[in-house]
């Protein structure tokens, strides 16, 4: 049979991967797809996004069934489009994807059918709004009500930096219509973790629980960004609080669409704040699996998910029983340049897999913000690729991952990367041509832990390793390191033939001038034999 998966990023990538290793499933199209999907074995890109024209392409096809993979087709009422030409598709339509289109609407209807969420205000007049971080403090959070790609909320630490969040959205119109209108909500403390599950209407169908990372920086530093890593399962959602999330906030939401006349059908995402001493939040609904939450779930995953979305389309999920890899797995985004506010593209990605995306057994390369360029791959977005890999621990899957990403560069003359564990800007002047060379002999992501001092130093900025990673790469190193020392050591002794200036060296004086031995005898000084050539002798 043959698929079709709707959109362009890691998430459209990961799920077409897994899709096309159903049984069955003899060709899966990704419209328009990425670099990435173009070398994926049994996917195809398709460069379609206007809707009557993917209706005629599934017709011509003769697509068993398609999936939607991000936010904005949802929102204008694709799934309405597909149902309504008569072609199976699975996704929420255009009322129902109100959950994650209308920040107002889902805090509303959270409120209405008792689903616990923050407190919450919301505003279209800038003065009422600060007027209302005023009164309520930092820290404090404010949202875009409408879609703005994962970058539409700022945790605001301070009464300046709120403030500005609303002059950005209110006044300035950085984002557009998503931003007309803002909703203003309390700050909750806790661990947050995300929440997936599918729904054909009545029955709830949970994925694995994963965790991401939203801030561009380590130590949850730096802007809000669509998620720079993510790694399945989350610890924090333990059997009892899963069965919470199920019970307090997945099945009210669902009956409470059916009850507003509004039956949902497709990914439902929760994403939860679960608080030290055990409280549970909302913070948001999604109506799409999350990215780059699906690139470690789908990597877990080992059932058929063709035949899963069969039974989603049917109605009868109530019959479906997943099976996981019990190994975790961690997914680490690679980020251009400028990201999230202006990232850097066109630039080539060297280091890839020759076929495929698979690195090894365990670790594979998904792609989001890319693009073919005649036989190359270069960077068309902000979060360009996601290296996921399995574990036996996250420990042993984030060594795997970050193994795999030392072999990625993006070549382009002056170009560094951003990753989950840390930014590097690009050199400039002298600096810059230095950097040119370096990178043609040698295209690395990341400086190496030894140049990190180096380069600060000449103002390339701080390379983009953490000090856990450095520390990982040394105890790694030991012994390589250990052993050569002690070689060192041995060679030296070896060559010392004399080094007391009360007894001057005897052996092999005669390989020396005779006039330059008799001065160093003549002042005292020793002499020991050079390492690396015994037939030159060099004073100590």
């Amino acid at each position: 049979m043959k698929l079709l998966v709707i959109g362009s990023g890691g998430r459209e990538h990961a799920l077409a991967w897994r899709l096309a290793a159903g049984e069955g499933v003899e060709q899966v199209f990704v419209a328009p797809g990425n670099g990435g999907t173009g070398r994926e074995p049994g996917l195809a890109n398709v460069p379609i996004t206007d809707t009557g024209e993917l209706i005629a392409f599934a017709r011509e096809q003769r697509v068993r069934f398609t999936v939607v993979g991000p936010e904005a087709p949802l929102a204008a009422g694709i799934v309405d489009a597909f149902r309504d030409a008569g072609l199976a598709i699975f996704g929420p339509t255009r009322a129902a994807a109100r959950l994650e289109s209308s920040k107002d609407f889902a805090k509303a209807f959270m409120l209405r059918h008792g689903i616990p969420t923050a407190s919450y205000q919301t505003f279209t007049d800038p003065v009422a709004a600060h007027a209302h971080v005023e009164r309520e403090g930092a820290p404090i959070v404010i949202k875009a009500d409408g879609l703005a790609a994962g970058k539409g909320v700022v945790v605001a630490m301070s009464l300046a930096e709120a403030h500005g969040a609303i002059d950005d959205m209110l006044v300035g119109n950085r984002m557009g219509e998503a931003g007309a209108r803002v909703v203003i909500e309390e700050f909750l403390t806790g661990e947050e973790a995300s929440f997936i599950a599918l729904v054909d209407g009545q029955n709830i169908l949970a994925l694995a629980s994963s965790q991401d990372h939203k801030r561009l920086l380590d130590d949850d530093q730096g802007p809000n960004t669509g998620g720079m890593g993510a790694y399945s399962p989350a610890p924090v959602v333990t059997e009892a609080m899963h069965r919470r999330i199920m019970r307090e906030i997945m099945a009210p939401t669902v009956a409470g669409m059916a009850t507003d006349g509004v039956p949902f059908s497709g990914f439902l995402y929760a994403g939860v704040m679960i608080s030290p001493d055990g409280g549970l939040k909302t913070l948001e609904f999604n109506c799409r699996m999350g990215d780059p939450e699906t690139q470690p779930i789908m990597l877990r995953l080992r059932s058929d998910l063709a035949q899963v979305f069969a039974s989603a389309i049917a109605g009868t999920l109530d019959q479906v029983t997943l099976e996981w890899d019990p190994r975790p797995a961690m997914g680490v985004v690679l980020a251009a340049p400028g990201y999230p506010a202006a990232p850097l593209t066109g630039e080539r990605i060297e280091g890839l897999p020759r076929e495929g995306n698979r690195v090894g057994a365990d670790c594979v390369v998904f792609h989001a913000g890319t693009a073919a360029d005649n036989g190359r791959v270069i960077t068309s977005g902000g979060r360009v690729l996601c290296v996921t890999a399995l574990g036996d621990d996250l420990r042993m899957a984030r060594q795997c991952a970050y193994r795999a990403i030392e072999g990625i560069a993006f070549r382009a003359g002056s170009f560094a990367a951003t990753s989950a564990i840390g930014p590097c800007r690009a050199p400039d002047g002298d600096d810059a041509q230095r950097h040119r060379r370096r990178s043609r002999r040698r295209p690395r992501l990341f400086h190496r832990p030894a140049a990190t001092d180096r380069l600060a130093a000449r103002g390339v900025g701080r390379a983009a390793v953490s000090p856990r990673r450095m520390d990982a790469r040394r105890r790694r190193r030991w012994p390589q390191l250990r052993d050569r020392a002690r070689g060192r050591v041995r060679a030296r002794r070896r060559a010392v033939l004399a080094c007391d200036r009360r007894r001057p060296a005897r052996v092999g004086l005669g390989l020396a001038p005779r006039h330059r031995r008799q001065a160093l005898e003549a002042m005292g000084v020793s002499l020991v034999l050079h390492p690396l050539n015994p037939t030159c002798p060099r004073s100590i």
